[in-house]
């Protein structure tokens, strides 16, 4: 079962997805929670920015199959309209929000990771949208983020054919901004929040979108 950790530390809140097996999944049960959070993040005055994260093995192993497996037409169309609405509040934020990615990044982990502002990984971070391959494209907006972040000419490809992209590939066509050591991978995020906070609370700091 997949749970959500918080705690602030200096000023960035870190939103933690955890698991037993190490492989934490979007529930919609842990999808509301998300969405909470930013909630609540987004009137913060104490809170300049946000780091998202998972376990040693995975960021996020993607949506919950079993669950969506028995979820109607009109609760699986409700869940990806959520699951939309989650990502906008991560996305639109007007703090900045980071995902530190460790090991497999996968599905609607992926959107949630696209949707943050910038990435930072370890070098086995695997990204990959592994519906793709059988005929299955994600609903929570991945697909025009992947496209604006990387081009139009390399996101359909990993898009329908569920390609993988390791940690190196992903530095090369820009989809991460660094690869750090394990051990510095949460320090070395929230203080890239940090910064982003201060260049965006300067006069003229951030450009809208």
């Amino acid at each position: 079962m997949t749970s959500l950790r918080r705690s602030i530390q200096e000023g960035v809140l870190f939103l933690a997805l955890e698991s037993d097996d190490g492989l934490p999944k979007l529930s919609r049960a842990v999808m509301e929670e998300i969405g909470r959070e930013f909630a609540v993040f987004a009137v913060a005055t104490d809170v300049l920015g946000c780091v998202l994260t998972g376990t040693e093995k995975a960021f996020a192993a993607g949506a919950d199959i079993d669950e969506i497996s028995q979820l109607t037409s009109v609760q699986a169309h409700e869940f990806s309209r959520a699951g939309q609405a989650v990502m906008r509040a991560v996305a639109e934020s007007g703090k900045p929000v980071l995902a530190a990615v460790r090991g497999y990044c996968m599905g609607g982990g992926f959107d949630l990771a696209l949707a943050c502002h910038s990435r930072v990984a370890t070098a086995d971070a695997v990204f990959a949208h592994p519906g793709g391959a059988i005929g299955i494209l994600t609903g929570w907006g991945g697909t025009q983020r992947l496209a604006r972040l990387i081009g139009r000419a390399q996101a359909p490809e990993i898009l329908i054919t569920g390609r993988r992209v390791h940690a190196a590939d992903a530095l090369a066509c820009g989809l991460v901004e660094a690869i750090l050591p394990e051990g510095d991978l949460l320090p070395s995020a929230a203080a890239r929040v940090r910064a982003i906070a201060r260049r965006w609370n300067e006069p003229h700091g951030r450009i809208p979108e």
